[in-house]
């Protein structure tokens, strides 16, 4: 057993998503714990080299981590041969061609979702990769998430009988700016730097959907710029250009109906700032972030309908909580380490540059299914 360098580029986490998740919580976390036990019994030991425009920031950012190779030069940097892996966090308009850029180098690539903004882009990307033979990857995090794990279990394990529907919730008040800073990028809210809400999330809704339910089959869905005027990092207000909240429905296979909306412009009541509700013949489930509640078919409660009389059923306690059987890492962390093993040893992937494509062919449906008001088929992607 001996420890094993990887040198690892990472480009675009100076950002809030790229440098607490990505660097910090994920590929330093991995550092910090020995690296990346391997199947021989090697461990893979993370080497970093932070990438970025900003020489101050990025700077600092290595200071402050312990990361001793930073640059603002990032051809310098893949043409570096102990280098294996190149990832992107950064703005989606320019993550073609840096992944291109890298794949030309001889680098496994990595990077943040979408992978493009228009379908034909992100499928020229699966197929370069392909035609390159590198490994490749799209981070699937919400995947990893206990409380869609443990929602995928009972799938699995036949909890729900035949499903048919799901109904999630997702979002919350982001600040506009004025008097309270917002919590989430200026760019977002601006589609002409990449920004919208179906974007953004029809890419997370496809593959949880395909992988924690059943495929995705149809589209329709209506977007919305709630809020038309922001103010930016600097005070400075902005015109909202893109889709601040997206309501979606799905049909599945098998027949399941999914609805999802998704929005910025919404205050939380729930148990979490996402929740999916499966509902089954069987019996139901709720699941957040971490925790999922279920309620079977021998436990559901027979209300009868009466709006004369206040409600005296306490209905949210009806619920069993699924308990934490195993230890939930950091689902950043975990696809990290997935990520790895399947670079230096083949290891099982699922989610490469395709699978990221799919996620692009749903949120370009969602806006195209906006824009005509009709449903839309989803077809199969290949390359």
């Amino acid at each position: 057993m001996a420890d094993v360098r990887l040198g690892i580029i990472m480009h675009g986490v100076t950002g809030r998503m790229g440098m607490n998740q990505h660097l910090i919580r994920s590929v330093l976390a991995i550092r910090d714990q020995g690296g990346v036990v391997l199947s021989n019994g090697d461990r893979a030991v993370p080497d970093i080299i932070i990438v970025g425009r900003d020489a101050d920031k990025i700077e600092r950012l290595a200071k402050k981590h312990g990361v001793e190779r930073w640059t603002t030069d990032l051809d310098a940097a893949l043409a570096n041969p102990d280098d294996k892996i190149f990832f992107d966090a950064a703005s989606t308009q320019l993550r073609a061609g840096l992944l291109k850029k890298a794949m030309d180098a001889g680098k496994a690539v990595y990077c943040e979702k979408p992978t493009a903004e228009k379908l034909e882009v992100a499928l020229e990307l699966a197929r370069y990769a392909k035609e390159k033979g590198v490994c490749n990857g799209v981070v699937h995090d919400k995947l990893s998430l206990p409380g869609l794990m443990k929602l995928k279990a009972l799938r699995d394990n036949g909890f729900f009988g035949e499903i048919l529907s799901v109904r999630a919730e997702f979002g919350y008040w982001v600040f506009e700016g004025d008097w309270q800073a917002a919590q989430r990028p200026s760019w977002n809210y601006r589609k002409q730097d990449g920004g919208g809400m179906i974007l953004d999330m029809l890419c997370h809704w496809r593959y949880v959907l395909d992988n924690v339910i059943a495929p995705v089959k149809a589209v329709s869905c209506l977007g919305a710029t709630h809020i038309p005027k922001r103010w930016d990092e600097k005070g400075q207000p902005y015109e909202a250009t893109a889709d601040d909240a997206a309501y979606a429905t799905f049909e599945l296979e098998g027949g399941i109906i999914a609805q999802i909306n998704s929005s910025w412009c919404t205050r939380v009541r729930r148990d979490d700032l996402v929740t999916f509700h499966v509902d089954g013949t069987l019996g139901s489930a709720v699941a957040g972030l971490h925790t999922c509640r279920t309620q079977s078919r021998v436990n559901t409660p027979k209300p009868v309908w009466n709006p004369d009389e206040p409600q005296t059923m306490d209905f949210m306690n009806d619920w069993v909580e699924v308990p934490d059987n195993m230890h939930y890492d950091n689902g950043f962390k975990v696809q990290w380490e997935d990520y790895i093993r399947h670079v230096l040893e083949g290891g099982p992937w699922e989610y490469d540059l395709l699978a990221g494509a799919r996620g692009v062919q749903l949120a370009e449906l969602g806006l195209k299914s906006w824009e005509e008001r009709r449903w839309l088929d989803v077809p199969v992607l290949e390359v």
